[in-house]
């Protein structure tokens, strides 16, 4: 059944099925991949909520995209924010038909989030994994983590729960990249592990992830402290593709018709940076048993968050 799904060479905005009467909920809203795949589907129909780390800067954003969007203060480095974010979302009348993990950040200095994580994987990973686990009960359709090629990158190093608790707390040598990579890697890891589980648990979810390929982005444009920075982001102004096309990936994983539990599209073209979206292939390790279970029980130590618990209650 699998190899008989295929996303067709040339797909895009306007091949979207018709969303009205669904509800969307994208996080990192207000500015390039998110901002993109919300203007998509509000154009085709969805009723769009977005994510913004300040309620001000996401009705900015909000006026930009289209009628009727919602708006919901979200700082995903914050635990106390995602809970308060989600408190507000498990009261809503009604439930997500997706929701879009798209936030992040890429490469800054190394800091801590207000709970002690590094503030990669505290906002790529152990965020998302908070927000998503705890509005779980209102997730009816789609959970869409958007990774990255970066991914390749990424390591747990020996991928005991040690190892990889270290990873998120910052311990030890620090390299923006690598940091990035692993977020990155646990996002896949992170879809690959809640599709195993809701076979299990019969839960009304399918995990789905993505990746933009080469992208300009103001994720690029906001870190330029080095000379190697400058270069990287002059050259993706010129050479990668608009945020509009990087968003597609995302937004077939979204809205195309009958993907399975733990696909991943990305673009089709040559190393997966340009192009139209089709279904794609991590690297081996995103899909290894061993190590997502080890990141999901870290995820659920460090967040407190569990997701059993959640959708149980």
């Amino acid at each position: 059944m699998a190899d008989s799904i295929k996303i067709p060479d040339g797909w895009n905005t306007r091949n979207i099925p018709n969303q009205s009467g669904k509800h969307i909920l994208i996080t990192g809203g207000t500015s390039g991949l998110g901002m993109e795949s919300a203007k998509a589907l509000v154009s085709a129909g969805a009723q769009v909520t977005i994510t913004a780390r300040t309620e001000r800067k996401g009705k900015e954003a909000a006026k930009k995209i289209g009628t009727g969007v919602q708006v919901l203060e979200l700082e995903l480095a914050d635990l106390a924010s995602v809970r308060a974010a989600a408190s507000r979302v498990l009261v809503l009348p009604y439930n997500f038909d997706v929701v879009l993990l798209n936030a992040g950040v890429m490469i800054p200095p190394f800091t801590h989030t207000l709970d002690g994580f590094e503030l990669q994987m505290g906002t790529n990973h152990l965020g998302h994994f908070a927000f998503a686990g705890l509005i779980a009960p209102k997730i009816h359709g789609r959970v869409v983590a958007v990774a990255s090629q970066a991914h390749r990158m990424g390591s747990f190093g020996d991928g005991t729960f040690d190892e990889i608790e270290s990873k998120c707390l910052g311990e030890g040598q620090y390299s923006r990249w690598g940091a990035y990579g692993a977020s990155k890697l646990a996002n896949l890891l992170f879809i690959a592990e809640l599709e195993r589980r809701r076979l299990v648990h019969h839960w009304p979810i399918i995990p789905i992830a993505a990746h933009p390929g080469w992208s300009h982005t103001n994720l690029f444009a906001a870190h330029t402290e080095t000379f190697s920075d400058r270069i990287k982001s002059f050259a993706t102004s010129k050479i990668a593709q608009s945020a509009q096309q990087g968003a597609l990936p995302s937004l077939a994983a979204a809205t195309f018709p009958g993907l399975l539990g733990n696909s991943y599209v990305g673009p089709r073209g040559i190393g997966e940076m340009r192009g139209t979206p089709r279904l794609v292939r991590a690297r081996s390790l995103a899909y290894d048993q061993s190590l997502g279970a080890n990141l999901w029980a870290v995820s659920e130590k460090l967040t407190g968050v569990t997701w059993e618990n959640s959708l149980h209650a």
